[in-house]
C-alpha cells in the first residue's frame, strides 16, 4: 500500500469512527506508530508520517512531538521533505516555542537557495511565524531579495517585509528605498504587495509620509490604468479590473492625503472618476466604492466631490445585500455632522431602512435618523420615530424613547406639541423610558401654565384607560394632584370637556393603590396626589382621610412614612394643611435639586469664596459635623474653632413640631467635582454619605464637542472590602453641544470603615473612534465621605 493511500486510509476510517472514544483510539494507535517511523531516522517516510500528525494536529489532539522532526525535515536537502518540515513549522511552532530558533540558520540558507521554490518555502514561513529575533537577523536577507530580478521571489519577500516591520518597527527605514522602487513594477502581486508594504510603513512611521507624498502621482496614473484597462482575464472581478489592488491603492492614497492639500489635489480628479465610472451592482465595485467614499471624506477634497461621496451612499441605501446598507448607514453617521444637508436628501430612504427586517440594520437607521432631526423636519422625523416606536424590538425602545425625548427638547415647536410627543411616548413604553423622564416632564408642564387645564385632562383620560405604563401613571398622578380642581371644572377649550366627579377622581387613585402592577414610587405618588386633593374638593374629604390612615401600616417604609405624616396634617396640623399642601411653584430647570441628570442646564459647583449659610436646624449639631459641612461646601483656609451648641429651648408650638415632623424644606445641595475632562468630554462626581458605612456616589457626564458622543460606559472598581452596585445609567448617548447628561449611580458599603479609593474606566465612541480612558480617585476620608476627592488620572 503506497504511503499517500496510507494517509488517505488513516482519514477515511477516523471518519467513520462512531463514537469520540472510538476515534481517540484510533488517534492514539496512528500516533505511537507516527513516534516509531520517527525514531528510525530517515527510511523516506518521515515527510508522510509527518503529515498524518498534521491531519491529527488538525483535528485538536496534541501534536508536539513532531516539532523536532519538523527541524530535521526543513535541514534535508530533499524538496518534497523541505516542503513537508516548512509546512509543519508554520502549524506546530510559534514564536514562544525554543524549536523555532532553531530553523533560524536553515531558512537564512534556503533564502539563498538556487531554487526560487526553496526560496518561497522559506519566505512564507519567516512571515508566518517569524519572531522578533528572527526577524532582526533576517531582515538583510529579505531587503536584498525585494531587489531580486524574480517577481515571484519580490512578492513574498514584499509580504514577509510587511510582517518584519509589524513585529520590530524600528526596521521599517531598512525598506524605505526598496519599497519606493517596487512601484514601477508591472506585475499586479508585486505592485499589491509594494502598495501594502508602503501603507504599513506610513501607518507605522508617519515622519514617511512626506517621502511617499512624492509618489500620489505615481500611484494616480496605476490607478487610472486600473480604471480604464480592458477586460482581463487574469485580474478580472465581476467586470471590475483587480478590485483588490484598487482598494489598497486607495487606502494608500486617503492616509497620503489626510491633512494634506498638495496630496489631495492631485487625486481629486482621479477620485472623481472611479466615483463614476465603477459599477455599483456587483460586490467588487461597491467595494471600490465604498473605498473611495472613505478617501474623499478623509481627504481635503472638494465640496462637490463630498457631495457626490454622500450620493454613493444614499445608491448603497438601495441595495438589496443589507451588509451595504449597514456599512452606508455606518458612514453617513460619521459624516452627517459635517455634511449635514447633503445627508438629509437621503432621508426618506434612511427612514424607510427603520422597517427593515434586520435588528442591526433598524438600529444603524435609528442612529442616523435621530442625528437628521432639526428644527425644520422635527414634525415629519417625529411623526416616523413615533410609528417606528410603537414596532421596534424591545431591545431599541429605550434608545428611541431616549432619542425622542432628545429631540423634542432641542427642536419642539411649541410646549404643546412637547407634552403631546412625551406622553404619546410614554403611552407606547412608558415602561422602557429613563428614570430622569417624569420630573422632566413635571417641570415642563409647571412651566406651560396655560396648558394646565389640556393637560390634566388629557392624563386622566390615558390613567382611566391604562395603568401599566408606570411613568405615565406618574405623571397623571402627580397632575391630578396639582390641577384637580381644573379637572374637576370640566372646563376646557382646547380638548373635548368631560364631566368628572370627585368620585371619579378617587377611584382612579385608589385603583393605582391598589393594583398589582404599581411600584411603591407609583404608590407614592398616587397617595401624595390623594392628599392634595383635599384641599381642591370639598365633599370627600372624610374618605381621603380614610384612604391615607389604611396606609399608615404599610409594609412599604416610604409610604408608611407619608401615610403618617398626612395623618398628622389631618389631625394636630389640620389648620395648615391647606398651606403645606399648595401648588408646587413653578420648577427652574437649571435649580439645584431639579436637574434630574439630562438637562441643558450645568449644575454649578459652589463658590469656595461665598460664604454658605447655615440653617437654624444645623446649629444643635456638634461643632465637628459643622466644621465638616463647611469644609464640604468649600470653607476658607482658616480653621475653624468649635465653638459650643447654643441651648435651644424646647417649644411646642405646631409650626416647630410640624417642622421637626416633615424634615427641612430646603436640603443643602451636594457639589460636583470634575474628575475627567478629555476630548469635550466631562466626568463630575456627586458624593452623598447616607450612613456610617454607606455611601452614595453619582456619576455626571456631559459632552461639548459638535457631535454626539456614542456607547458611553462607566466601569468602577473599589478595594475588595468595600462593595460596589452600579444602578443601570440613563442612557450611552451624550447629545453634543452640553444639551444633555448622562447619569449613573454607584452604591458603596464600607462596613470597615477603610481608607475608601475608586478607580473608573471611562470608554465612548466619538467620530468614528473609540476612546478608553481610567480615572483613579483616591481620597475618600472615612469619616468625611462628602468632602472633595483627590483625582489621579491614569
Amino acid at each position: 500500500m503506497s504511503p499517500s493511500v496510507r494517509l488517505q486510509e488513516m482519514i477515511r476510517v477516523i471518519r467513520s469512527a462512531r463514537t469520540q472514544g472510538e476515534e481517540r483510539g484510533i488517534i492514539q494507535r496512528e500516533c505511537a506508530d507516527i513516534r516509531a517511523q520517527f525514531r528510525q531516522g530517515d527510511n523516506g517516510e518521515r515527510s508522510h508520517s509527518l503529515a498524518k500528525l498534521l491531519y491529527v494536529h488538525m483535528l485538536g489532539y496534541p501534536a508536539h512531538f513532531g516539532q523536532m522532526e519538523c527541524v530535521r525535515l526543513i535541514a534535508s536537502p530533499r524538496y518534497n521533505e523541505k516542503r513537508m518540515g516548512y509546512l509543519g513549522a508554520m502549524m506546530l511552532l510559534d514564536e514562544k516555542q525554543d524549536a523555532s530558533l532553531l530553523i533560524t540558520n536553515s531558512i537564512k540558507n534556503d533564502l539563498s537557495h538556487s531554487s526560487q521554490y526553496v526560496q518561497s518555502l522559506a519566505l512564507c514561513t519567516l512571515a508566518c511565524m517569524g519572531s522578533a529575533e528572527m526577524c532582526r537577523d533576517l531582515a538583510p536577507e529579505i531587503e536584498r531579495l525585494l531587489r531580486a530580478s524574480n517577481s515571484y521571489i519580490k512578492k513574498k519577500a514584499t509580504l514577509c517585509a510587511v510582517h518584519i516591520i509589524r513585529k520590530v518597527p524600528e526596521l521599517a527605514e531598512l525598506f524605505i528605498p526598496a519599497a519606493r522602487s517596487l512601484l514601477s513594477e508591472k506585475n499586479h502581486g508585486v505592485l499589491h504587495g509594494a502598495v501594502v508594504l508602503i501603507t504599513e510603513l506610513c501607518a507605522r512611521n508617519p515622519d514617511t509620509l512626506d517621502q511617499f507624498r512624492k509618489a500620489v502621482p505615481e500611484l494616480v496614473q496605476i490607478m487610472k490604468g486600473l480604471v480604464t484597462s480592458s477586460y482581463s482575464p487574469e485580474h478580472n472581478v465581476a467586470g471590475i479590473s483587480d478590485p483588490f489592488l484598487q482598494v489598497r491603492i486607495l487606502r494608500l492614497l486617503r492616509i497620503l492625503g489626510h491633512n494634506n492639500d498638495t496630496a489631495s489635489d492631485a487625486m481629486n480628479d482621479l477620485l472623481a472618476q472611479v466615483a463614476t465610472n465603477t459599477d455599483s451592482s456587483k460586490t467588487a465595485g461597491s467595494a471600490v466604492l465604498y473605498e473611495t467614499v472613505l478617501t474623499i471624506m478623509d481627504i481635503n477634497s472638494e465640496s462637490g466631490l463630498r457631495v457626490l461621496a454622500v450620493n454613493i451612499l444614499g445608491r448603497f441605501l438601495l441595495n438589496n445585500d443589507r451588509n451595504i446598507r449597514y456599512i452606508s448607514m455606518t458612514s453617513l453617521q460619521k459624516i452627517v455632522q459635517t455634511d449635514h444637508n447633503a445627508v438629509q436628501r437621503h432621508r426618506g430612504t434612511i427612514v424607510d431602512c427603520l422597517k427593515d427586517q434586520d435588528t442591526s440594520v433598524k438600529r444603524r437607521a435609528l442612529d442616523l435618523s435621530l442625528a437628521l432631526v432639526s428644527a425644520v423636519n422635527i414634525r415629519s422625523m417625529m411623526k416616523e420615530l413615533l410609528i417606528f416606536l410603537s414596532t421596534c424590538p424591545l431591545e431599541l425602545r429605550s434608545q428611541t424613547a431616549s432619542g425622542i425625548f432628545n429631540a423634542a427638547e432641542r427642536y419642539s415647536p411649541s410646549k404643546r406639541w412637547h407634552i403631546d410627543t412625551i406622553l404619546h411616548v410614554l403611552t407606547t413604553a412608558g415602561g422602557d423610558v429613563r428614570d430622569e423622564t417624569v420630573p422632566n416632564l413635571i417641570q415642563l408642564i409647571t412651566t406651560a401654565s396655560e396648558l394646565h387645564c389640556y393637560t390634566v385632562h388629557k392624563l386622566y383620560r390615558a390613567l382611566v384607560k391604562d395603568i401599566s405604563q408606570q411613568s405615565l401613571v406618574q405623571v397623571a398622578c402627580w397632575c391630578i394632584g396639582e390641577y384637580g380642581d381644573l379637572l374637576l371644572k370640566g372646563e376646557c377649550e382646547e380638548i373635548e370637556p368631560v364631566q368628572v366627579t370627585e368620585d371619579d377622581v378617587l377611584e382612579a387613585l385608589e385603583t393605582v393603590l391598589q393594583s398589582h402592577m404599581s411600584s411603591p414610587a407609583t404608590r407614592g405618588f398616587a397617595l401624595t396626589a390623594t392628599m392634595k386633593l383635599s384641599t381642591r374638593i370639598t365633599d370627600n374629604v372624610d374618605r381621603i382621610r380614610s384612604i391615607v390612615s389604611i396606609y399608615g401600616s404599610c409594609i412599604d417604609l416610604e409610604l408608611q412614612q407619608r401615610a403618617v405624616e398626612y395623618n398628622a396634617l389631618f389631625k394636630k396640623y389640620d389648620h395648615m394643611r391647606a398651606a403645606v399642601l399648595e401648588r408646587m411653584p413653578v420648577m427652574d430647570k437649571n435649580s439645584p435639586g431639579h436637574t434630574n441628570g439630562d438637562t441643558s442646564g450645568e449644575i454649578k459647583e459652589p463658590d469656595p469664596s461665598k460664604p454658605k449659610p447655615v440653617e437654624a436646624g444645623l446649629l444643635s449639631e456638634p461643632a465637628s459635623q459643622v466644621c465638616d459641612l463647611l469644609d464640604l461646601l468649600g470653607g476658607t483656609d482658616t480653621p475653624l474653632q468649635p465653638k459650643p451648641a447654643p441651648t435651644i429651648t424646647p417649644t411646642t408650638t405646631s409650626s416647630a413640631d410640624l417642622l421637626d415632623l416633615l424634615g427641612g424644606l430646603e436640603p443643602i445641595p451636594v457639589p460636583t467635582v470634575t474628575v475627567y475632562e478629555k476630548n469635550g468630554l466631562s466626568l463630575k462626581t456627586q458624593c452623598d454619605k447616607q450612613t456610617e458605612t454607606d455611601v452614595t456616589v453619582t456619576l455626571i457626564a456631559s459632552n461639548s464637542t459638535q457631535s454626539d458622543i456614542t456607547n458611553f460606559t462607566l466601569q468602577a472598581a473599589v478595594p475588595k472590602s468595600v462593595q460596589l452596585q452600579m444602578k443601570a445609567p440613563s442612557g450611552n448617548v451624550i447629545p453634543a453641544h452640553g444639551l444633555g447628561q448622562v447619569t449613573q449611580t454607584v452604591l458603596l458599603n464600607n462596613p470597615n470603615k477603610v481608607s475608601l479609593k475608586m478607580r473608573i474606566r471611562v470608554s465612548y465612541s466619538h467620530q468614528g473612534a473609540v476612546h478608553q480612558d481610567t480615572v483613579q480617585i483616591d481620597s475618600f476620608p472615612s469619616l468625611g465621605w462628602n468632602c472633595q476627592p483627590s483625582i489621579n488620572p491614569l
